[in-house]
């Protein structure tokens, strides 16, 4: 239930001035209002002089940090409570407050006991962080299950690892293939904590979850930020280019469309998890294998394993060639899920050399597959000449 802002915010404001103090974030905005800067962090230091609050500003261009005590603490804890920052995040050693403002001006609050890791390892006592509270509104929304937090904490921390840390917004995000879009509300809700100003469209083939993800996304607040709409990948059109394409778990070739359309918008970053590799797969079972190579596809579950290892391998190199540099990383443990394959690509503008050119040819004539993405995009790229290269 909504609450008094003035009395959420007399909260927020003991909690920042008392001696419990972890951390605290202001982030995001109040609707028809722009705070003066895009986020504020707040921490307890000791310097030499004592001990301090810190208070870390960032405008937009570059960040501004000075650290207060007594009547200057006061007043400078005032001031940030006196913009109209949509969120404040609030960890202390006992509990964590959040309290988010609607677009009515009440408060919604969330309070819960502080999450810490239960029995420290001797050199590793640190609090747990994670990227997105395990009390966030939106797992109690779409289930918050441990195996759930955990992988939306994965998730999360390989889109940190993505974008460069002084990111401004407005950003523009579109979730390919969103399903539940459980993912898709985890990224916006990590992205406005940081003070960004995200528009996000949500694309599944299923009108029935364009429909359920529009619904929560009213309960959640954030409608006229977060949209969903029923259509196909390769056929969707957004009003504009997007800068962060997401295509999580999107089935076999659906990864290849999303590939596709997030090359030909030019997007700044992609972040891909595959699921199912079943096109490459049915062309090795159809044709020999290149010499001495037979053993990797004589059986079934090896062949499988391999068009796997070969679908993604041929992808990633041909976003390479198209302008994007590329990691293959591991977004989660395996025992959680078997499909824990993430393409990761930020694009570069620089387009394959002809040596990789070169390579990338002859991976697929060895093969002789014809990969989708490759069909998707017309061709992979001509070399280019020593001059164009230099």
């Amino acid at each position: 239930m909504p609450e008094s802002l003035d009395e959420a915010l007399a909260e927020v404001r003991s909690l920042l001035l008392g001696p419990d103090l972890s951390r605290a974030v202001a982030a995001g905005r109040q609707r028809g209002r722009t705070p003066s800067v895009v986020r504020a962090e707040l921490r307890p230091v000791t310097i030499k002089a004592g001990p301090r609050l810190q208070i870390a500003t960032f405008d937009g261009a570059r960040p501004h940090t000075r650290n207060v005590a007594g009547a200057e603490a006061d007043a400078a804890v005032d001031a940030l409570l006196a913009e109209p920052f949509g969120n404040w995040h609030v960890e202390t050693a006992t509990a964590t407050l959040q309290v988010r403002i609607t677009k009515k001006g009440a408060a919604q609050v969330h309070r819960a006991a502080a999450d810490r890791v239960p029995a420290p390892v001797a050199g590793h006592d640190r609090v747990k962080e994670h990227l997105l509270d395990p009390g966030d509104p939106l797992f109690a929304a779409v289930g918050g299950s441990a195996a759930k937090r955990r992988q939306v904490d994965a998730f999360l921390r390989a889109l940190e690892a993505t974008l460069p840390a002084d990111l401004t917004g407005p950003l523009r995000v579109v979730d390919l293939g969103c399903g539940n879009a459980y993912l898709s509300f985890a990224a916006y809700r990590y992205l406005t904590g940081r003070g960004l100003a995200v528009d996000l469209v949500g694309v599944d083939v299923r009108e029935d979850q364009r429909r359920r993800n529009t619904a929560l996304a009213e309960q959640l607040d954030c409608a006229e930020s977060v949209r969903f709409v029923a259509g196909s990948i390769l056929d969707v059109e957004v009003a504009d280019p997007p800068d962060l394409v997401l295509a999580l778990h999107a089935c076999d070739t659906a990864t290849d469309e999303a590939l596709a359309r997030a090359v030909r918008w030019g997007a700044r970053w992609v972040l891909a998890a595959p699921c199912c590799h079943h096109d490459i797969a049915a062309q090795l079972r159809r044709t020999e294998p290149p010499q001495p190579y037979d053993p990797l596809t004589r059986h079934g579950i090896l062949r499988e394993r391999f068009a796997d290892v070969l679908t993604d391998s041929l992808r990633a190199a041909l976003l390479r060639l198209h302008g994007y540099r590329v990691d293959v990383v591991e977004f989660v443990e395996s025992q959680h899920t078997p499909r824990n394959l993430l393409i990761r690509a930020r694009r570069s503008g620089s387009a394959g050399t002809p040596e990789q050119v070169a390579d990338y040819r002859a991976l697929v004539a060895q093969w002789r597959v014809a990969p989708a993405l490759e069909r998707l995009l017309g061709t992979a790229p001509e070399p280019r000449t020593p001059a164009e290269a230099a």
